[in-house]
């Protein structure tokens, strides 16, 4: 069984004051369901550690933007610190992403590209990826699937031809007016 995600996050105990704000963007570059995650209080900071560095990815003011493409094998979470600067871009490979109950979500399938601010781009989970064949959480096909998609977008990358990275910071602004409308759409604090 996969791992299923909801771009709301809602059961992140860590969290203990969020805004949030959710739109389906649909023009010629990206045409999906964007999420923002606006953490205003978090139990204690999280941070990860990487072969070369430590990074802060969760604390007081930061924000997380992610990406649901459509009729794509990944989503991406851009991490901005309390200042609005990109902390890093975390590209999760997905079986699918969906919506349920009017919050989009991905079913995870293990490997994960990580791009610091740096530039530097870390693959991240083949050892989850292989463990999860070997237990039958995924088939031949998904394990196939998940390899396929890590190789592509590692290629973009590469070839600075992943144009979502890009668009991270305008889509953060139309999510961001989104939150200072609390007009009873579902968004905002909680």
């Amino acid at each position: 069984m996969l791992k299923r995600r909801y771009g709301d996050r809602s059961e992140w105990k860590r969290i203990l004051k969020r805004q949030y704000s959710q739109r389906f963007i649909d023009t010629e570059g990206f045409k999906g369901y964007v999420t923002l995650l606006k953490i205003h209080k978090v139990t204690e900071p999280l941070t990860v550690n990487y072969e070369n560095e430590s990074v802060c990815i969760v604390d007081d003011g930061y924000m997380w933007l992610q990406h649901f493409p459509c009729d794509e094998h990944y989503s991406l979470t851009t991490m901005f610190d309390a200042n609005g600067e990109v902390v890093q871009w975390y590209i999760d490979i997905t079986d699918e992403n969906g919506v349920e109950n009017n919050l989009p979500y991905t079913d995870d399938l293990f490997l994960d590209i990580v791009v610091l601010s740096s530039g530097e781009v870390i693959q991240k989970d083949a050892d989850e990826l292989e463990d999860a064949l070997n237990n039958g959480k995924i088939n031949q096909s998904q394990y196939q699937l998940a390899w396929a998609e890590a190789y592509k977008i590692n290629q973009q990358i590469e070839n600075n031809d992943f144009p979502l990275m890009g668009m991270a910071t305008s889509h953060l602004g139309i999510l961001m007016k989104d939150l200072g409308d609390n007009s009873g759409d579902g968004n905002g604090e909680y």
